[in-house]
């Protein structure tokens, strides 16, 4: 079980939402952990469900862009970012119908970049199911994601709150910039730290941090507040991120919903990749290849062998897990000048969270 279990898109009950979280902790001496996270099911459950009910009123026009966009959102999800805009919103005033509407368009942004980066990977599995290009082409992908983006832009419009719309365009444009150095580096094993923290905050953790500092602004905290939030954010994706990189070496492709070595074959280097590369230069031609073989093409398990062995004498699973760490931590301590609430500690729950979860 994960700590964001996904859900239903029109659930009937809370308890179809952030369903059994407790769970998570079940075997690894984490009880602690576990009662928080039913004790988080409980704080934000009618929110996350408010939220799924809104989703599923989106309408759907009988045209084959609608149709893609809706694949994609039918298929559910882990709704990490609409729970951080939850929260955020209840360590001030509580979730407001504005705070619903910056939640549901901090998912639709999210899946609009994911029907993006489907076209551009030349992805053919999203959750463990055919991605949206694969059914209805890779232009209808493309306008759906744009759709979508529309649709939240409106819905943060709607929700009237001073400044969030502002910083959601400057947010946006910062997630093309980080596309952009992502693409520069597709097709070669190149770039390094500096370019994988650039696309990470750029592009994952940039959403976390607009999301918190939105909730925050909803909910009526002052702007410190709101900064505080936005910075345990910023740690939060980058944390969420290097968990994601992990489970492209070490998940169960039926939990994760991809194939091993994905993001490699996508063209993306992973935090394990690059600390292997930097104390193992000899996996270069290796690496190279994986990354240039045709998406259709699964690499050869000789050679898969030897990249996952590469990372394992070389320490990077551990690095990828201290940077995990790492971020968690420095997410927690950003919370520090907000008074102690339910939320507050309900975000921390987060936090530890994201270091065990499993897809």
């Amino acid at each position: 079980m994960t700590p964001f279990a996904k859900v239903a898109t029109t659930p009937s009950t809370r308890e179809e939402v952030l369903p059994v979280l407790s769970a998570i902790a079940d075997g690894q001496a984490l009880s602690s952990l576990s009662a928080r996270l039913a004790e988080l099911r409980e704080l934000a459950g009618s929110d996350m469900a408010e939220t799924e009910a809104d989703l599923a009123t989106l309408h759907r026009p009988a045209n084959i862009v609608a149709q893609s966009a809706h694949h994609l959102l039918d298929l559910g999800g882990k709704r990490v970012r609409p729970l951080c805009v939850a929260l955020a919103a209840r360590v001030g005033a509580g979730f407001s119908p504005a705070a619903r509407h910056l939640a549901v368009a901090v998912e639709l942004v999210h899946a609009a970049t994911l029907l993006h980066d489907d076209v551009v990977d030349v992805g053919d599995t999203r959750r463990g199911k055919p991605t949206a290009r694969t059914l209805y082409g890779n232009a209808a992908s493309v306008f759906a994601g744009d759709w979508l983006l529309i649709e939240a832009l409106k819905r943060v419009r709607q929700a009237a709150v001073p400044g969030v719309l502002d910083k959601l365009l400057f947010v946006i444009e910062e997630m093309i910039h980080a596309e952009a150095v992502q693409l520069k580096n597709r097709g070669r094993v190149g770039g390094g730290r500096t370019d994988y923290f650039h696309v990470v905050e750029g592009k994952t953790a940039a959403l976390f941090r607009w999301a918190m500092y939105a909730g925050g602004r909803s909910a009526g905290l002052a702007e410190s507040e709101c900064l505080a939030l936005e910075s345990f954010g910023l740690h939060l994706g980058v944390a969420f991120q290097a968990i994601d990189d992990l489970l492209d070496f070490t998940g169960d492709p039926a939990t994760t919903g991809k194939a091993s070595l994905a993001d490699l074959r996508e063209g993306k280097l992973t935090y394990p990749i690059i600390i292997a590369l930097e104390r193992e230069p000899g996996i270069l031609p290796a690496l190279t290849e994986i990354a240039a073989a045709p998406g259709d093409e699964a690499p050869p398990p000789a050679l898969c062998a030897r990249v996952v062995e590469a990372i394992q004498s070389t320490g990077g699973y551990e690095e990828c897990r201290k940077l995990a760490k790492g971020r968690t931590a420095q997410a927690i301590a950003a919370l520090a000048p907000l008074p102690a609430s339910r939320a507050r500690a309900a975000l921390v729950t987060v936090a530890e969270a994201t270091l065990a979860r499993e897809q």
